[in-house]
């Protein structure tokens, strides 16, 4: 951990003026939900996340945390790969929720999904232990293209949802997700070869007509989210929103209830073993480029009324890569990833967890096997929480919990320094620094941080408080502090002391390398 005196004393070797925005402008600063940090958790160990006979408190505490801080709690979304492995049988009862079959863990996929799921109703009631106001995505199997078996799983889930218990619980499903990842049928042996786009048009209509019918989806609330792509070929060819559009998804008696197109991606893979290097994720140009490639995509779902989110995201495939996903340069990525994600028109970004993974924000249960490598441990890992879930913390303040709440992006003539700014009812109230030039202990040199000189597009505030993400080295895997205080603990709640430095704005602000800084205005 490094201290905000060893911070102070670190060489500038750099001075920059930053002109941040004093108000919104037309149409500069987006609308950011309250739920822009979201999260997407692998189904098939679920009953563990929410808790069976008595709720999971450490990871509720991770959700409360957030929700404390903007007035609601994550989204979560429920699915992804185990989504196409599952089944329903009402057989299957408290306390077993659920009768899980998993292959045998490797060094790269120490945690690996389940091969098949068998749920029962109990498994899905889990869900009113979430947080008062959580908003849900639950998947169904798409894979096994069972209709049958697609038809009960909703059938469970829209009876747990719209139960007395959920509806005091005001934990609500927005979404029903129909399959996982389609676009990879053909290459992972849940479709022919040949399996197109039109395919999975015609084949997703004919599920969701038979969902909708036997759950009287018009009824309710709860609309079909479509998609759910691992990529995207931005074309009306091929799997991209604007092919299945173009192919009449839309334009069926179910497609009347789509709600939201949902795209996966992530940064690199570490299928095969092949690790990222944190600097290139951490990138701000590689953060850009990673995710201006869905511009065309965004632009064609918005045309049709259609919210637009990254439903699974995260940094590396395959729950991660060991020495990047997990490490302290990793919750800078999260941040401007999630930060910028919000001004190109995606909505919400669901960052992916499951037990075990790399890659996870939290990791709600004990552990009993290396997260790297699969090596035994000595001793059980407790529950805790991983330095990208800080990301989750400071997007969260920065967008504050006002109802009318918009970020725009300050513009930064820097390859290292991204920016953002915060408004409520049109007025500056925040602004966010993050530096994305890795500092190692390998380098052997000393620590340099950029100075900001701030400069105003309007109406300049005199004073601000400041409070930093501090961090020893980006390939830290425990140690931060945000604002003096840690989350490292053995509940999910914030321990320690408040740090905050006050000044004038006149003086700027210093930020080091491997640094955010948190600028609030009086």
């Amino acid at each position: 951990m490094i201290s905000l005196l060893c911070l102070s004393l670190l060489a500038t070797v750099a001075a920059l003026t930053v002109t941040i925005p004093s108000a919104p402008g037309s149409g500069n600063a987006p609308s950011i939900s309250r739920s822009l940090v979201s999260l997407s958790i692998e189904q098939d160990r679920w009953p563990e996340w929410a808790g069976t006979s008595s709720e999971n408190r450490f990871f509720l505490n991770t959700l409360e945390n957030l929700n404390a801080i903007t007035g609601a709690p994550p989204d979560i979304r429920i699915g992804a790969n185990s989504e196409d492995h599952t089944q329903f049988s009402a057989q299957v009862e408290a306390p077993q929720y659920a009768d899980v079959i998993f292959p045998a863990p490797t060094a790269i996929v120490p945690y690996p999904e389940a091969l098949n799921i068998t749920v029962g109703n109990a498994y899905y009631q889990l869900a009113d232990h979430l947080p008062k106001g959580t908003h849900v995505i639950w998947g169904v199997n798409f894979g096994s293209f069972n209709l049958t078996a697609a038809v009960l799983e909703a059938k469970a889930i829209m009876n747990a949802f719209y139960s007395p218990p959920f509806k005091a619980a005001g934990v609500t499903l927005d979404y029903l997700e129909i399959g996982n990842e389609a676009d990879l049928y053909a290459n992972n042996g849940l479709r022919a070869r040949s399996y197109s786009s039109s395919q999975y048009v015609q084949e997703w209509t004919t599920f969701a007509s038979n969902i909708s019918d036997a759950v009287k989806l018009n009824s309710t609330g709860t609309r079909f989210l479509v998609g759910s792509f691992a990529g995207s070929s931005s074309k009306t060819t091929g799997f991209s929103p604007q092919a299945i559009y173009s192919e009449g998804v839309l334009d069926s008696v179910p497609g009347s209830l789509i709600a939201a197109f949902s795209e996966h991606h992530y940064s690199g893979s570490f299928c095969t073993g092949n690790g990222g290097l944190l600097q290139d994720l951490m990138t701000k140009s590689t953060i850009r480029s990673n995710l201006t490639i869905y511009m065309t995509d965004i632009i064609a779902t918005h045309e049709e009324n259609l919210d637009y989110i990254l439903g699974e995201t995260n940094s590396y495939a395959c729950h991660g890569a060991p020495g990047v996903s997990n490490t302290a340069g990793a919750a800078l990525w999260a941040l401007d990833y999630a930060l910028f994600a919000s001004q190109i028109g995606i909505s919400k970004v669901f960052f992916h967890v499951g037990i075990g993974f790399k890659y996870s924000l939290i990791q709600p249960v004990a552990l009993s096997r290396s997260t790297l490598d699969g090596s035994p441990l000595s001793s059980p890992l407790p529950p805790h929480i991983q330095p990208p879930y800080y990301a989750a913390l400071i997007a969260c303040e920065l967008r504050g919990s006002e109802k009318d709440a918009r970020i725009a992006e300050i513009k930064v003539d820097d390859a290292r320094i991204a920016g953002y700014a915060a408004f409520e009812n049109d007025r500056l109230v925040r602004a966010v620094f993050i530096n994305s030039q890795a500092f190692f202990e390998v380098n052997n040199a000393s620590r340099t941080s950029v100075h900001l000189d701030l400069a105003f597009s309007g109406t300049r505030p005199r004073k601000m408080t400041i409070k930093r993400l501090a961090i020893g080295y980006a390939d830290d895997v425990s140690g931060l502090t945000w604002g003096g205080q840690t989350y490292e603990t053995v509940d999910g709640r914030v321990g320690g002391k408040l740090q905050l430095e006050s000044n004038l704005v006149d003086y700027g602000v210093d930020i080091a390398e491997t640094e955010v800084v948190l600028l609030s205005f009086t």
